[in-house]
């Protein structure tokens, strides 16, 4: 049996050696630079990327995945939970789940969560600088 410790260093090592995988042909269009992330399949038959030639960007394969058990987890090996309010805060498991507080969420109910999730003990993991000093003068 593998443990996760050692899927989450072996998929760090995967990540280290993967190439980016960029949108082809973002660097012709300048509507697609904003989409450079976005990867899109080649279809072109005279497509240079589709046909794998050398000195062009890499195609999405399956051998650059990482392990099936560590897939999605966060890099301190737990489950990443969305949290919307205090009432979703509540029923994470500390032990298995860490926060991630919704780009919707407003500052006013973030610090809520921020200090209902040290209360509880529950990890959060895109707490923004200047919350933290908030918090800190607040105290």
């Amino acid at each position: 049996m593998v443990s996760i410790k050692s899927l989450l260093r072996l998929r760090k090592k995967i990540k280290r050696k993967k190439p980016n995988h960029f949108r082809p042909h973002w660097w012709t269009r300048p509507s697609l630079k904003r989409k450079k992330n976005s990867w899109r399949r080649p279809h072109g038959i005279h497509n240079k990327i589709r046909r794998r030639l050398k000195g062009r960007p890499a195609m999405v394969e399956t051998g650059y995945g990482s392990p099936k058990k560590v897939r999605g987890l966060l890099p301190n090996g737990r489950k990443p939970v969305i949290i919307h309010n205090i009432k979703e805060l509540e029923r994470v498991d500390k032990e298995k789940e860490a926060a991630i507080i919704a780009s919707a969420v407003g500052k006013r109910k973030r610090l809520e969560i921020i200090r209902k999730a040290r209360e509880l003990e529950i990890e959060i993991w895109n707490i923004r600088p200047a919350e933290l000093k908030e918090l800190q003068s607040a105290n």
